[in-house]
């Protein structure tokens, strides 16, 4: 008698092998991927906290910790889901609202903002960042796919990169194939020539494979694969494994 479904072993997802020939452009993650990205967005409310201390002193009293500015922001996630796709957008207005529910004048929202922002192009490159984007970039014309905010010019690190696109620009976020199209087209290459490297299992290996593309997902924490369907092409624990896998 054949098993039944409950007695049927799970099935385990396909796992794909990564073919360096077709390969003709690479896409790669920022936050996470070349540095990590909380440190410095800790640093940066504290840096708007202090400001706020200063200028606009009620609603730093409401506000009195970076904890209640994160919870004020994720609140306008729920608040503007137009906004999702733009984490400056989402940001500012978090900033804005807060100003409002203190009484403070809401236009401070713009040098708020701005002071954030700058704060928060200030990262730190994980060690092995600046070999591998020469490394990468010397071989393949790269352009950067994020979700995020950072502009790779102010960073520092704008010379690797043939392109950079946004989803706050774009209007698109990742997982969503249209933006890893756009970075295809953006060096005239098809999406199956992409190699895609980022450290999310969904946004960035998971969308990637979704658009037709070859993925390296960077799982620097080992944890399993979550998706019961195809695994990425390969998998390594830092930028460096990336450059041996490609060398």
């Amino acid at each position: 008698m054949p098993d039944s479904p409950a007695e049927l072993p799970a099935a385990q997802p396909t796992a794909l092998q990564l073919d360096t020939s077709r390969i003709r452009a690479i896409t790669i993650d920022l936050d996470d991927t070349l540095w990590p990205i909380w440190p410095t967005i800790t640093r940066a409310e504290r840096v708007l906290l202090d400001w706020l201390t200063h200028h606009a002193p009620a609603t730093a009293t409401l506000f009195s910790s970076t904890e209640s500015l994160r919870a004020i922001r994720n609140q306008m996630v729920a608040l503007r889901p137009d906004l999702l796709h733009d984490l400056s957008a989402l940001r500012r207005e978090s900033i804005r609202l807060a100003l409002t529910q203190a009484g403070d004048e809401p236009a401070l929202a713009e040098p708020a903002f701005d002071l954030f922002f700058a704060e928060r192009m200030r990262v730190e490159l994980f060690d092995d960042a600046h070999d591998t984007l020469a490394f990468l970039s010397a071989r393949y014309p790269v352009v950067a796919v994020s979700n995020g905010n950072a502009d790779v010019h102010r960073i520092g690190i704008g010379h690797y990169f043939r392109h950079s696109i946004s989803a706050s620009e774009f209007g698109v976020a990742k997982p969503d194939a249209r933006i890893f199209h756009a970075a295809a087209t953006a060096v005239d290459v098809l999406p199956h020539e992409v190699l895609h490297v980022g450290d999310d299992a969904t946004l960035d290996a998971q969308g990637a494979l979704n658009a037709g593309m070859q993925a390296v997902w960077i799982n620097s924490a080992n944890h399993p694969w979550p998706h019961d369907d195809v695994q990425p092409h390969a998998t390594v624990d830092s930028l460096t494994a990336l450059c041996r896998l490609l060398a």
